[in-house]
């Protein structure tokens, strides 16, 4: 599964009929957008990342250590597990005309960032000016290589105006691809956007329905009119992921292999919905952690919450069952 909500209905499925499995299978029910999340979905699992006042992870923590909020209702806590597992990654990379002296710290930065992701891992990139496109070749659409990686980054062109809505939703579309449970965008701009066919609100919705972690990097000088980091703030906070803003151009590359330690050392938790929301309504999520490092408070950070969709049935069980 790409990573956060599960239907129960398999399990139920299996305990229901297997006195019967030997006569009849059962009938199969129909996938839609995978990235979409439902009502009817009893498991809603989220990535959540601890660390302690000084930035450390919070490596050693239990079940009964969280606490988890659905509209300020607290859930019970069904699926727990700490590991690290496969992520699909997309790079998403602004080559607007503003970003020409800064693509030597993204492209120095997107290679840290795959030398420090594992090895598991598979990745794309999305290039955007007025314009959207795939960074690497057709025969290669997913890859593990620094060098596709960063060759797929640094032939692209870097001029005209800013499509980024476009390409946060070309890049969404483009992890239907990945195979690995977990799916993750990490999108390189300014924030600002002024060719796009689609509108903030729009995008906005997609992150709150989508099932991707979005982390940003804001990457730009006083001098930039273009620059929104509340967009950029505002995806990450609604899908669990963060966001940076560099004061130089360079400390980009150790921003990216944050991110990749970031990414690999979440916890995983997943419980089963109390409330019943119609398509469209918009639950607020918190997830909380009385553990204490030390004599210090420990910080949890998740996604704010989700649109319910319509009904379906994920591509694969995050529980590994």
């Amino acid at each position: 599964m790409d990573g956060y909500y599960v239907n129960a209905l398999p399990l139920l499925l299996l305990v229901g009929l297997a006195g019967r499995a030997q006569l009849q299978a059962p009938p199969p029910i129909k996938t839609q957008d995978p990235f979409q999340i439902s009502v009817n979905v009893d498991l809603v699992v989220l990535n959540a990342t601890v660390r302690d006042s000084k930035g450390r992870f919070a490596p050693d923590l239990h079940e009964q250590d969280f606490a988890v909020y659905e509209d300020g209702v607290r859930q019970s806590i069904r699926l727990f597990r700490h590991e690290d597992i496969p992520v699909t990654v997309g790079l998403v990379v602004d080559h607007s005309s503003s970003m020409r002296p800064k693509l030597r710290d993204v492209i120095a930065a997107a290679r840290t960032f795959v030398e420090s992701s594992s090895p598991d891992d598979e990745m794309f990139v999305v290039n955007f000016n007025e314009k959207v496109t795939l960074g690497l070749p057709d025969f290669i659409p997913l890859t593990n290589r620094p060098e596709d990686l960063t060759s797929a980054i640094a032939n692209a062109p870097t001029r005209g105006m800013t499509a980024l809505y476009d390409a946060i939703f070309e890049a969404r579309n483009r992890l239907r691809t990945g195979t690995r449970e977990k799916k993750v965008l990490i999108v390189i701009s300014d924030g600002g956007d002024n060719a796009s066919k689609h509108t903030l609100a729009e995008v906005v919705k997609m992150a709150a329905q989508s099932t991707a972690l979005i982390y940003t990097i804001g990457i730009f000088g006083e001098e930039d009119a273009d620059r929104n980091p509340g967009v950029l703030r505002r995806l990450a906070a609604e899908t669990g992921g963060d966001a940076f803003f560099p004061k130089e151009f360079n400390e980009a590359v150790a921003i990216c292999e944050r991110i990749a330690r970031d990414i690999r050392h979440q916890y995983t938790i997943g419980y089963h919905s109390a409330g019943k929301a119609q398509p469209g309504a918009y639950r607020t999520i918190r997830v909380t952690t009385g553990a204490a490092a030390g004599a210090g408070k420990l910080f949890v950070r998740a996604r704010a919450g989700y649109i319910a969709g319509d009904a379906l049935r994920p591509p694969k069980d995050v529980t590994g069952k």
